[in-house]
């Protein structure tokens, strides 16, 4: 099959993607959105590739597991309540939002996150953050913002720092690119949640 490209400034946008054949053979395994780049990026608005990826297979049956810096996952919670399995998770990587202009700019505030977190948690469906990489953070209120929010929370470190020091010293934020704040704000962070019943995994 053949897949239709619109080149938009940069960015690749695959049009037919969700006309996809082959999900009438494949195995019902989960569909993760995305292990490489944001589903909910802000030309969605206007392609809705991933909408349209979700109506293809909430019909073929398959279970989804969408993680995202966006609120626009917003749109589409009418469409995630017809799936049998599926969870949301939002990448939350620290409580400042200056700190995520430095290190996300052009993503969703914090809040706006935090709050579609909610929106999907008190619609019964399963929710989750992702705190990776753990950037400057003050762990304690991060992890009260996140209780009522998220089933589970997943949290990895830095793992490049050395592609990143020259941005953490340009900022003066050299002191949270060590193992030491690393591990503090992963100890700290797993206590507060794992008191308030929240399942915490570390991956470092």
């Amino acid at each position: 099959m053949q897949v239709r490209e619109i080149r938009v400034k940069s960015i690749l946008t695959k049009s037919r993607i969700p006309t996809v054949r082959q999900l009438k053979r494949a195995k019902k395994d989960t569909v993760f959105f995305s292990s490489v780049c944001d589903p909910y990026q802000p030309l969605e608005k206007k392609y809705k590739l991933t909408r349209r990826c979700l109506e293809v297979l909430v019909r073929h049956g398959f279970p989804v597991d969408i993680l995202t810096k966006s609120d626009l996952v917003l749109r589409d919670l009418d469409l995630l309540r017809r799936f049998k399995e599926v969870t949301v998770g939002w990448s939350i990587t620290t409580d400042r939002d200056y700190i995520k202009e430095i290190f996300e700019p052009a993503s969703s505030p914090i809040e706006a996150r935090l709050k579609a977190a909610q929106v999907f948690h008190d619609a019964g469906i399963e929710t989750y953050a992702f705190i990776g990489p753990i950037l400057p953070m003050d762990p304690e209120a991060l992890a009260k913002k996140l209780i009522g929010k998220v089933e589970y929370v997943l949290i990895d470190k830095m793992n490049y720092p050395y592609k990143v020091s020259g941005l953490y010293k340009k900022h003066k934020l050299e002191k949270y690119l060590s193992d030491e704040f690393f591990e503090f704000a992963r100890d700290k962070l797993k206590a507060i949640l794992s008191r308030a019943g929240i399942e915490v995994e570390d991956i470092f």
